[in-house]
C-alpha cells in the first residue's frame, strides 16, 4: 500500500479509535433502565440537542450524496432540495419542538415516538405503537443501508479498490454497532456532537482548498461556461453518451476528447421539479432521529439556543456541500462520469489538496457523517420493537434488562439487513435515502402536526394517516409516477398531503377524543418543563 494511503488511514483510523473510547465511557452511564438508555433521562443542553439532531439527520448525504447531485447535473436539483431542508430545518425546530417536549412528558413521560403516539391517542391496544415500530424497522433499516454504502464507497476510495467495497461497508457496521450497543443515546449523541463538528469543519476545508486551486469565483465561473445551465439554478444540465442521447440515473456520461458532454442548452428545471426539492422540508416533522432529540432536552428554556444554533448549521453546511459539487466540476470537468461516482468528488478534493495524514482526518468528516446517522437509526429501531413492540404488546411485564438485550439484539439484525441493502448494487447514496425520508416523513410528519395542533384528532384518524401515509410512498414511486411524465414529483409530496386528508377526514367523521385525552391537550399547550 502506498505510504500517502497509510497515512490517510491513521488519520481515520485516530477518528475512529476516539468514538469507540466515548461509547466506552457512556456505558458507564447509560444502561440503568430503558429510559436512560432510549433517551438519556430528557438532560440535553442547547449544543448536544441542536448538533446531534442535525449530524444525525444529514448522514454521509451531506459529503457524499449532495456534492455529487451538484457535480453531475450542475445547481438545480441540488439547490432546490438544499432550500427545501432549510427551510424544513426552520420550521421543525420553531413549530414543534417546544410542543413535542412538553406533550410528550405529559403523555406518561413517552421515551420513543411510536410510545408518544399510543400514550397520546390512550391506545390501549397498542395499534399505532405497533403500525410506528414496523414502519421505523422497515425505513430506518434501509436508510442504515444507505450510511453502509458511505463505507463502502470511502475505504475502496482509500485502498484505490472496488475489491474492498463488501469489506469495507461490513467493517463499518461492527464498528457503528458496537459503539451503539455499548453506550446507547447518550454514547450516540455525544459522538454525533462530535461529529457535527467534524463533518462542518471538513465541508469547510474542503471547499476552501478547491476554491482557492480553481483560482476563486472567476476561474470557478469560466470553468464552468462549458456546461449548460450548469449554475442556473432554474435549469439542469443534462449529461449525454458520446453519441449524444441524454442519459438519467446511474447511467455513464459521454466523454470525448477528454471533455464531458452535455445537451446543448441544458433543460428547464420546471415549477414540478422545483416543488418537488423543496417537499424534502417535509419530512422533518417525521423524522424519529430528530423529534427524539426534541423530547430529549432538558427544558424548554433551552429550546430556541438550540434552534439559532441547528438552523446556522444547517444552512451553512448544505449550501457549502452544493458548491463542493460546483467546484469540484471545475476542477476535475471529466474525472467522474456516472452519478455513483460522482458521490466520490469530496474524497477526491480532499486527497488531492490536502497532505496525507490531513487529509485523512478531514476524510473522517464522512465518517462522522455516516456513523452519526447509522448509530441513530440503530438505537432508534431497536427502541421500536424492543420498547414498544416486545414489551408495548406481547410481553408488557418486562424487566429493564430483559428490554435493554432485545433492543441490542434487535440492533444486530437491523445492522445484518442494513448491510445487505449496501451490498444489494444500488451505489447511490442520494436515491436510497431519498426513498426512506419519504417513507418516515409521509408515515409519520402529518400526524406528528395533527396531534400537537389539533386537539380533534381521533385514534383513527391516526392510523389511517400512518397507513395513507407509508404505503403511498411506496405506491407513488413504484406504479403512480410511471403512469405520466407529470406525475413523475417526488413521492413524498403526494403522500404528506394525502396521509393529511386522511386524518383530517376521518377525524371529522369518527367520535371525538375523550375529556380525558382533550385535557391532557390543553395542559401539553401551556406546559413549561
Amino acid at each position: 500500500m502506498a505510504a500517502a494511503n497509510v497515512q490517510m488511514l491513521i488519520g481515520i483510523g485516530l477518528y475512529l479509535i476516539a468514538m469507540v473510547v466515548i461509547g466506552l465511557w457512556c456505558a458507564r452511564r447509560s444502561n440503568a433502565n430503558p429510559e436512560e438508555y432510549f433517551l438519556a433521562r430528557r438532560g440535553f443542553g442547547p449544543w448536544l440537542a441542536a448538533l446531534s439532531a442535525e449530524a444525525s439527520d444529514m448522514s454521509g448525504w451531506l459529503l457524499m450524496g449532495l456534492p455529487g447531485v451538484a457535480y453531475f447535473t450542475g445547481c438545480g436539483e441540488a439547490f432546490w432540495t438544499a432550500v427545501g431542508l432549510a427551510l424544513g430545518t426552520w420550521i421543525n425546530w420553531r413549530v414543534v419542538a417546544k410542543r413535542l417536549r412538553t406533550y410528550s412528558q405529559v403523555a406518561n413521560n413517552a421515551i420513543t415516538l411510536p410510545d408518544f403516539f399510543s400514550n397520546r391517542f390512550h391506545d390501549t391496544r397498542r395499534i399505532l405503537m405497533t403500525l410506528a415500530a414496523l414502519i421505523i424497522l422497515v425505513f430506518f433499516s434501509i436508510y442504515t443501508g444507505s450510511q453502509f454504502v458511505t463505507f463502502g464507497k470511502l475505504f475502496g476510495y482509500v485502498f484505490g479498490a472496488e475489491q474492498y467495497y463488501p469489506v469495507m461497508v461490513i467493517f463499518g457496521a461492527v464498528l457503528v454497532l458496537a459503539y451503539t450497543l455499548l453506550g446507547g443515546f447518550l454514547a450516540e449523541s455525544m459522538t454525533d456532537l462530535i461529529q457535527g463538528i467534524m463533518m462542518f469543519c471538513a465541508i469547510l476545508l474542503v471547499l476552501g482548498a478547491g476554491f482557492f486551486h480553481a483560482g476563486g469565483f472567476a476561474g470557478i465561473v469560466e470553468n464552468l461556461r462549458d456546461f449548460p445551465r450548469f449554475t442556473d439554478i432554474f435549469g439542469i444540465a443534462v449529461p449525454v453518451d458520446a453519441g449524444g442521447t441524454a442519459l438519467s440515473g446511474d447511467s455513464v456520461q459521454g466523454v470525448v476528447q477528454g471533455k464531458p458532454q452535455f445537451m446543448p442548452g441544458g433543460a428547464d428545471y420546471s415549477f414540478l421539479h422545483i416543488l418537488s426539492c423543496l417537499a424534502w422540508g417535509l419530512g422533518y416533522f417525521g423524522m424519529p432521529q430528530v423529534l427524539i432529540r426534541f423530547m430529549a432536552i432538558k427544558s424548554t428554556a433551552k429550546i430556541r439556543e438550540s434552534r439559532i444554533i441547528a438552523v446556522l448549521w444547517c444552512i451553512i453546511s448544505l449550501f457549502v456541500a452544493v458548491c463542493i459539487g460546483l467546484v469540484g466540476r471545475a476542477i476535475f470537468p471529466a474525472l467522474l462520469t456516472s452519478a455513483g461516482t460522482a458521490e466520490t468528488i469530496f474524497l477526491h478534493l480532499a486527497r488531492n489538496f490536502f497532505p496525507p495524514l490531513l487529509a485523512g482526518l478531514v476524510l473522517s468528516g464522512i465518517l462522522a457523517a455516516s456513523m452519526s446517522s447509522a448509530d441513530s437509526y440503530l438505537l432508534i429501531a431497536s427502541s421500536a420493537l424492543a420498547n414498544d413492540l416486545f414489551k408495548g404488546m406481547f410481553k408488557k411485564d418486562a424487566g429493564e434488562a430483559l428490554v435493554m438485550w432485545v433492543a441490542r439484539i434487535t440492533m444486530l439484525l437491523v445492522m445484518v439487513f442494513g448491510t445487505a441493502v449496501a451490498l444489494s448494487g444500488n451505489q447511490s447514496i442520494f436515491r436510497i435515502v431519498s426513498y426512506a425520508w419519504a417513507g418516515l416523513g409521509a408515515a409519520f410528519g402529518p400526524l406528528i402536526l395533527f396531534s400537537l395542533f389539533w386537539k380533534r384528532t381521533t385514534l383513527p384518524a391516526a392510523v389511517a394517516g400512518m397507513l395513507c401515509g407509508g404505503l403511498m410512498v411506496v405506491l407513488w414511486k413504484e406504479v403512480i409516477s410511471k403512469i405520466h411524465p407529470v406525475l413523475g414529483v417526488y413521492e413524498l409530496l403526494p403522500a404528506f398531503i394525502l396521509s393529511g386528508l386522511a386524518i383530517f377526514v376521518v377525524s371529522i367523521f369518527t367520535k371525538a377524543p375523550s375529556q380525558d385525552i382533550l385535557k391532557e391537550f390543553e395542559t401539553a399547550r401551556i406546559a413549561e418543563f
